[in-house]
């Protein structure tokens, strides 16, 4: 019988392999990643999250909340505005060049800009116009904005990346959608005591919610001398008995500091998108949405 050697060499190299492939050459990726710039911008990102935040994650990890809710948005691609910014010294070659590529464009004043021309074009085809403007002397910009469904509920401006998750440990990535991602939610969904009202009886501020109540994160109690400036403004069936209230525990501020922190909300080079101005709502991109239902 000949000898087990080779196979066993074989399969020692194939498991090797494959463990270097996935373990170190995950590391070697990701395992040293750090801040990075946000695009055109000098600021890194992300920010650390605070002491309460990092708290608030180890309290959504232990409730299951990723269970039902998913922390990455999808994007299914790109769409492009050009933008006529200036008509320069020869406003009558540039209204030539408009007729060309936006006929609806080709008549334009001062007091009309900037005027967009083009919407929901290709990067390719922005770039053509906008070069064929600047030949002309004029001035044109490309606006880009992220494109998908999650994109249009607004649940996010664009896609996640590694970046998003370098100060989360473990990463609550998900892989089911009961509830809305939360990726964004500290940008759609600010107000804290909204946040805390939603965990305490979910259908006090979204109506059709499928949310269990997390009264467990809450204590109620008699009310004082004076009520807590921390007591949750419950109304109707979802109000403690007559001289009770409820005021939420420290795990229940941290969980709600930690989603606040979920902030997704600025653009990198590996997921770029066009703002008007410093921290200013990017070009065509859907309004922030309260909570979906």
């Amino acid at each position: 019988m000949k000898s087990s050697l080779p196979i066993f060499l074989a399969v020692f190299v194939a498991l090797g392999a494959s463990f270097g492939g996935f373990v170190f050459g995950s590391i070697s990726q990701l395992g040293t990643a750090k801040q990075t710039l946000v695009l055109n911008s000098t600021e890194t990102y992300p920010v650390q999250r605070t002491g309460n935040a990092t708290l608030g994650l180890q309290v959504y990890r232990a409730n299951g909340c990723a269970a039902c809710h998913t922390e990455q948005v999808r994007q299914e691609g790109a769409a492009c505005e050009l933008v006529l910014m200036g008509a320069g010294k020869k406003p009558d070659a540039v209204a030539e060049v408009l007729k060309e590529i936006a006929p609806a464009g080709g008549e334009f004043s001062a007091n009309d800009l900037p005027k967009t021309l083009l919407r929901g074009v290709t990067k390719e085809t922005a770039d053509v116009a906008a070069d064929k403007i600047s030949t002309a002397g004029g001035k044109a910009e490309i606006h880009i904005s992220a494109v998908g469904s999650d994109i249009s509920r607004g649940w996010g401006i664009r896609r996640s990346v590694a970046a998003d998750y370098l100060w989360d440990y473990p990463v609550q990535l998900g892989n089911l959608r009961a509830g809305p991602d939360l990726a964004n939610v500290g940008v759609r969904l600010a107000d804290a005591g909204i946040q805390l009202r939603h965990l305490y009886a979910p259908r006090s501020t979204v109506e059709k919610s499928a949310m269990p109540p997390f009264h467990f994160l809450f204590e109620t109690r008699k009310i004082g001398a004076t009520p807590s400036p921390d007591a949750l403004p419950l109304t109707g069936t979802f109000a403690p008995p007559a001289g009770y209230e409820v005021v939420p525990t420290e795990d229940a501020k941290n969980l709600v500091a930690y989603l606040l922190s979920l902030r997704a909300d600025v653009p990198l080079y590996e997921a770029p998108f066009t703002t008007a101005g410093p921290a200013a709502t990017p070009t065509n991109a859907p309004v922030a949405a309260a909570e979906p239902k």
